[in-house]
């Protein structure tokens, strides 16, 4: 998955990607392939095609991860922005609860049949969205890249719905032109003024990892059996924790634009941390350090999946969809693709490694397992109280002013000026030019 965080755009070297929709349809045609691998696989015990399989459907999920947050950026009204683009995690926390559910009746299932099933439905999603796709509208941003000015005019007075589009289309030119001037965006990523956005870009992801959650959407069952839970139980608990992320990350849509992504980051930090802290200390005091429960009151399992799920409801209206929400909107146009790829990158990256190492250090930690997550969920939530400014209701094109308001952030952007039409008033507002 980390290798579908490589640039859109030939090369590398564009500035931006032009045409987004060819590229989101290029990446369900990647994903389908692996899921058709998968599929093929049912008859056939051919261990390498289950590597290729899992590779081609790891680079379709990476390449989505980098293009579709960035289409609902460009596509959605600001004042809208996070809880249209909130929209693509719903859409992931539904897969994996219906992943789970599948899960749950195919386990029931003789033979070996359950498994293939589970790895080869993976073609039906892929290929919906793949026909889906060929039918989205283009971006405004991409349109006016590629020189066509009037139909992107045209296309943002027809989806945003008014026909007052003159301040917005003016400062997405204003963007295009800025974008037109770099010519190595990976080589300008590295100057002092795009210091703020390159940190969110690396930070973000690192830390989305770090609370933990996909050890337990991953491995729910292997933890739930662990715990106590029989093999049928142990799947309706990973149902259930995936019935909460749904219904989480729908408050987060509510919420978002709303309260802040500020807010929802602290909040869901804090409930994150309480459960982390609550598992750990009902873990330790049934299990000890041997690992064995002996015989584990119903009650008692109980308790734990509660803490569980007030711990996924945590994750799903803070760090779930605002860890792809915020990287998305805070690049500028002449940086976004390149930014953007480093974003999906060390995404997949510590996915892939907290994976492999999460079994060794259940068996090593035991219950310290969920206080080396805590750990780190006070660091990020810390550095998001500290360094992380508001970005609700900015539209993208203007994102530079967060950073140069803000305390810190704002002495790496003395050089930059404000977006086109903005001048900052003696009051420290920004305002428009008169």
């Amino acid at each position: 998955m980390a290798g579908g965080g490589i640039p859109i755009g030939p090369g590398g070297d564009k500035a931006y990607p032009g045409n987004l929709t060819l590229y989101v349809t290029f990446t369900c045609v990647v994903a389908a392939m692996g899921g058709l691998i998968f599929g093929y696989d049912i008859g056939i015990s051919a261990v390498w095609m289950l590597i290729v399989g899992r590779i081609l459907l790891g680079f379709g999920i990476g390449f989505a991860n980098q293009s579709v947050p960035l289409y609902l950026s460009e596509m959605a009204p600001y004042k809208y922005r996070g809880s249209l683009n909130i929209g693509f995690q719903l859409s992931i926390t539904i897969g994996i609860l219906v992943a789970n559910v599948l899960n749950y009746f195919f386990n029931k299932l003789d033979g070996n049949l359950g498994w293939r099933l589970s790895l080869g439905g993976a073609v039906v999603p892929a290929l919906i969205i793949t026909v889906g796709s060929l039918i989205l509208p283009e971006t405004p941003n991409s349109m006016i890249e590629r020189g066509n000015k009037e139909e992107a005019r045209s296309k943002l007075r027809r989806i945003r719905g008014v026909d007052d589009i003159d301040e917005e289309f003016n400062d997405l030119i204003y963007a295009s032109e800025e974008s037109r001037k770099i010519e190595h965006p990976w080589r300008n990523l590295l100057q002092k003024k795009y210091r703020p956005q390159l940190t969110m870009a690396i930070l973000i992801p690192f830390f989305q990892q770090l609370t933990g959650i996909n050890v337990i959407m991953f491995y729910a069952p292997v933890l739930f059996k662990t715990i106590g839970f029989g093999g049928d139980a142990s799947l309706m608990s990973a149902v259930i924790t995936g019935t909460v992320n749904v219904l989480a990350t729908c408050v987060s849509i509510y919420g978002v634009d709303k309260w802040g992504r500020r807010f929802l980051f602290l909040e869901g930090g804090t409930q994150m941390l309480i459960c982390q802290v609550a598992v750990a200390i009902f873990i330790g005091i049934k299990f000890g350090v041997n690992g064995d429960p002996g015989d584990l009151p119903k009650w008692y399992a109980i308790v734990v999946v509660l803490f569980i799920c007030i711990y996924v409801a945590g994750f799903a209206w803070s760090w779930g969809p605002l860890g792809w929400l915020v990287p998305s909107e805070i690049f500028p146009l002449e940086i976004r693709s390149a930014a953007q790829s480093i974003n999906v990158s060390v995404n997949m990256i510590f996915t892939f490694i907290i994976a492999q190492v999460f079994l060794t250090m259940l068996c090593h930690f035991k219950f310290g397992l969920f206080l080396f997550f805590a750990f780190w969920v006070v660091i990020m939530t810390i550095f998001v109280y500290i360094f992380l400014p508001e970005t609700k209701n900015i539209p993208i094109e203007e994102m530079v002013i967060v950073w140069k308001k803000h305390w810190f952030w704002s002495r790496f952007m003395v050089d930059v000026d404000y977006p086109n039409g903005l001048e900052l008033s003696k009051g420290g507002d920004v305002v428009k030019k008169v």
